[in-house]
């Protein structure tokens, strides 16, 4: 049984929108505008916590394998825009 990534409700958050795009491991999802001025600090935690890669391309993320695993591991909120 693997071990459950305990996440601020920030990160979890960020984590929906990726899945809101049905997003796999190494798909890569770009924030621009608003949403990667606010995200920008979440973003770079989850990269520190080896969950996203930050692409090259400005704005760009992809899950890793654990970030994948952590995003299906969110509590899906029907109610959650954003």
């Amino acid at each position: 049984m693997r071990e459950r990534i305990l996440l601020t409700t920030s990160e979890q958050r960020v984590l929906r929108i990726f899945r809101r795009f049905l997003m796999t491991p190494g798909q890569m999802l770009c924030f621009s505008g608003p949403s990667l001025k606010q995200d920008k600090a979440i973003l770079e935690f989850l990269t520190d916590k080896e969950l996203l890669v930050k692409e090259k391309f400005k704005g760009g993320y992809s899950l890793t394998q654990a970030g994948f695993a952590a995003m299906n591991d969110c509590e899906f909120r029907a109610d959650a825009t954003s």
